[in-house]
């Protein structure tokens, strides 16, 4: 009896050894893991934008009416004869 209570001893002994000297390898393990699958979405997101912008910078490069558009829109451009119109607001009372 007095054996077998030596031997869960030490193995319990072990036990708590091995976890003490393992658990911090294990919590950074995880801990990567997790940084790990935040930079992959963070990727995934970056190369979807990127590809909304390469297709962005093609169709400045090829489409007259997008090209227009973006003139229009950004620069205040107008064709030639016409006037334009801008609406200042008013002041709140």
């Amino acid at each position: 009896m007095l054996q077998t209570l030596k031997k869960a001893f030490w193995l319990f002994g072990v036990a708590v050894f091995l976890l003490i000297i393992f658990l911090p390898g294990y919590t950074k393990l995880q801990d990567l893991k997790d940084r790990s699958a935040d930079l992959e979405t963070k990727i995934k997101r970056l190369k979807m934008e990127n590809a909304l912008l390469q297709e962005e910078i093609h169709r400045l490069e090829t489409d007259p009416f997008y090209q227009e558009k973006i003139v229009r829109d950004k620069m205040g451009v107008v064709r030639k004869g016409e006037v334009p119109v801008k609406i200042v607001p008013g002041k709140s009372r």
